[in-house]
């Protein structure tokens, strides 16, 4: 009886072994895909990963999470919106861009702006101005118009800064809204 019972276990020991052998041979022919190598949003979207409903938008792959670059809209939407142009968005020359702006962002209905390249070389300077009655601290439309060469970087930046006359740094705001130039 203990005979039949060391070749049992014998037995199993040798069929598990041999379940396991061939089992890891079969693993080891699967190829394993490559982890996804993104390191930032735009990476992540190209390689068709889930982008979330969210804003800014954010992509997901392999745990990580990337979020779109939007500049600092968000921290200044409450005193100037800018709505023919969107963060990312490609441009080209000439270039138009309205919003609205609260009155205490403009001096005399302007405020200054100006378009760098990725480098943070101005490639044009140029004046936002009011369509409206600017001296009020409710929303007021404004347009500016923008002609530029074409840089030599793929991105850049849309520089929006308040008008401030007093030139104190406390009373300096700057928005930057990130594009991709066609």
């Amino acid at each position: 009886m203990k005979k039949l019972v060391v070749l049992i276990v014998l037995f199993l020991i040798i069929a598990l072994g041999w379940y396991v052998l061939t089992q890891g041979n079969k693993n080891s022919t699967t190829p394993t895909p490559l982890p996804n190598q993104a390191t930032n949003f735009d990476e992540c979207a190209a390689a068709g990963n889930p982008i979330m409903e969210s804003y800014p938008p954010q992509c997901s792959a392999n745990g990580q999470t990337f979020t779109q670059e939007i500049g600092n809209e968000l921290e200044y939407s409450d005193v100037i919106q800018v709505t023919s142009l969107r963060p990312n968005q490609l441009i080209a020359s000439p270039l138009t861009i309205t919003g609205q702006a609260r009155g205490t962002w403009y001096f005399e209905a302007n405020f200054p702006l100006e378009l760098q390249d990725a480098n943070g070389t101005v490639l044009v300077t140029a004046f936002g101005t009011a369509t409206g009655e600017w001296m009020t601290e409710d929303f007021v439309p404004f347009t500016a118009e923008l002609t530029f060469t074409q840089p030599t970087t793929p991105t850049g930046n849309l520089i929006i800064k308040n008008s401030n006359p007093s030139g104190l740094p406390e009373n300096e705001k700057t928005l930057r809204i990130p594009v991709k130039f066609q």
